[in-house]
C-alpha cells in the first residue's frame, strides 16, 4: 500500500467531531479526524512498514503522522530518526502519544528520553518522562536501574513546579507510573507524591486544573493494582 492510498482510507475514516476535538487539543490542519480504534483494520493490512511510516510522518497530516507511529519499526530507527520525529512533533498529541510511545518499543528508549528530560524543551521534557511511562508500564522491573529511577523521582520533586505545562503533567504521570508499576521503588513513589502535593496545571476558578499523583497512586492501590504492566506498549 503506497503513501496516496493509505492518506485516502484515512481521509473516509475522518469524522468532524474528532477533528474539531484534536483542533481543540492543539492539532492544525492538515487533519482528517480518525478515531485511532478505526485505524487497526488499516494497520492489519499494513503491519510494521518503516519506509512508509517515514513518508506519513513528513505530510505534517496530524492522523498521518499518527498512523505513522502505529506502522513504525521503532528498531529501524536511530537517535537521529527520534529526533528528527520529535522535532516535528508540534503539539503533545504527538511528542506524547506517537513519539514518546514509538521510542519506548526501542532499545535506545532510555538514553534518548534522558537526553529529552535534560533538553529544557517543553515537548522534549514531555516526551522524555511520557517514554518513562511507557516503559514502565510494559517492561520489568529488572529493565532499570533503581537508583536512577529514584534520581528522577528527587528531580521531579524539585522542579515540578516551575516546569512548562506539559512537562508537569508528563512528570505527575512519572510519579504516578512508579509508583504503581515499579513496585521497588512503590513507597519512595508514595513519600515523593505527597510532598509534592497538588501540581496546578492552569486555569481560574472551576476551571483551575491541578493533580494530585498521591491520590492517583491510592486509588490504584486501593483496586490491588500495584505492579501493573501492559502487554504491549503499542496497540
Amino acid at each position: 500500500m503506497d503513501l496516496e492510498t493509505v492518506l485516502h482510507e484515512l481521509e473516509a475514516l475522518g469524522k468532524e467531531r474528532l477533528k474539531k476535538m484534536y483542533l481543540g487539543n492543539g492539532a492544525h490542519e492538515p487533519l482528517f479526524g480518525v478515531a485511532t480504534g478505526e485505524m487497526k483494520p488499516l494497520y492489519r493490512k499494513i503491519k510494521r512498514n518503516q519506509p512508509l511510516a517515514e513518508q506519513l510522518y513528513a505530510t505534517g497530516n496530524y492522523d498521518a503522522m499518527y498512523f505513522a507511529g502505529v506502522i513504525a519499526d521503532p528498531d529501524a530507527m536511530s537517535a537521529a530518526d527520534f529526533e528528527r520525529w520529535i522535532d516535528a512533533a508540534y503539539f503533545y498529541m504527538l511528542s506524547d502519544y506517537v513519539v514518546a510511545v514509538t521510542l519506548a518499543e526501542s532499545d535506545i528508549a532510555q538514553e534518548v528520553a534522558d537526553r529529552w528530560i535534560a533538553s529544557g524543551d517543553e515537548l522534549r521534557m514531555s516526551a522524555g518522562w511520557s517514554c518513562y511511562c511507557w516503559l514502565l508500564g510494559n517492561r520489568p522491573d529488572a529493565a532499570f536501574s533503581q537508583e536512577k529511577l529514584a534520581g528522577l523521582l528527587d528531580q521531579a520533586k524539585r522542579t515540578i513546579h516551575d516546569a512548562p505545562k506539559r512537562a508537569k503533567i508528563s512528570m505527575n504521570n512519572f510519579v504516578y507510573t512508579v509508583g504503581v508499576s515499579y513496585v521497588p521503588l512503590h513507597e519512595r513513589a508514595v513519600e515523593i507524591a505527597q510532598q509534592i502535593g497538588p501540581v496546578d496545571i492552569g486555569g481560574s476558578g472551576a476551571k483551575r486544573k491541578l493533580l494530585n499523583a498521591s491520590e492517583q497512586i491510592q486509588s490504584q492501590l486501593e483496586k490491588g493494582r500495584i505492579g501493573f504492566k501492559r502487554k504491549h506498549v503499542r496497540c
